[in-house]
């Protein structure tokens, strides 16, 4: 089985989005480089962040983020982000009235359904969770291998924090770290 991947863009203060759910300057290292990082030439990057990000959103099949998220992109319009395969959404509600059936999305009750749910999707592919809330029940819930941050140079002074509402202490090996422009790649094992 593939890997469980906690992952997010977040300010150096450990902030994803500020009070009104906005990423603000966050992902301006996704524009302000010469490489395109996808198919559509509107994310442009760095060759050393273009290093370091390309190989591992190939290997990302399976991306599980909270229904606040889903809610805040319109589900993504049914296509998930990025290429990815198929999106877990934890969720205690169904999915949107008039929600394609069809549509690679699966709507779980509870962050360990939603793993497992995902795990089984992904096969041998990695699966990523988005940071925040749900990403910080996953790693609490001791199913995160690994913590991938990209810390943009930001203090957004308060917000949607990285790791949600974690309050136990949780023990990382590492960091590996790439130096890209106007951005910090920080990756993490999870100690257990």
């Amino acid at each position: 089985m593939g890997k469980v991947v906690m992952y997010s863009s977040v300010s150096v203060d450990g902030f994803i989005a500020d009070d009104t759910d906005q990423p603000g300057p966050l992902f301006d290292w996704l524009l302000n480089g010469d490489v395109p990082l996808d198919d559509s030439g509107a994310v442009k990057v760095s060759q050393t962040s273009y290093d370091y990000t390309r190989p591992y959103w190939d290997q990302i099949g399976v991306t599980i983020a909270g229904r606040h998220v889903f809610d805040l992109t319109d589900g993504w319009d049914g296509k998930p982000p990025g290429g990815i395969d198929h999106v877990v959404v934890v969720t205690h509600r169904p999915p949107p009235e008039g929600w394609d059936p069809a549509a690679p999305f699966h709507f779980v009750d509870g962050v360990e359904a939603a793993v497992a749910k995902a795990r089984e999707l992904a096969g041998d592919r990695l699966v990523e969770v988005a940071a925040g809330d749900v990403g910080g029940q996953a790693l609490a819930a001791g199913l995160v291998d690994e913590v991938r941050m990209d810390v943009a140079p930001v203090v957004l002074g308060s917000g949607k924090r990285y790791f949600g509402s974690v309050d136990a202490q949780h023990l990382l090996e590492g960091p590996d770290v790439v130096q890209g422009n106007r951005v910090l790649h920080l990756r993490y094992q999870v100690r257990r």
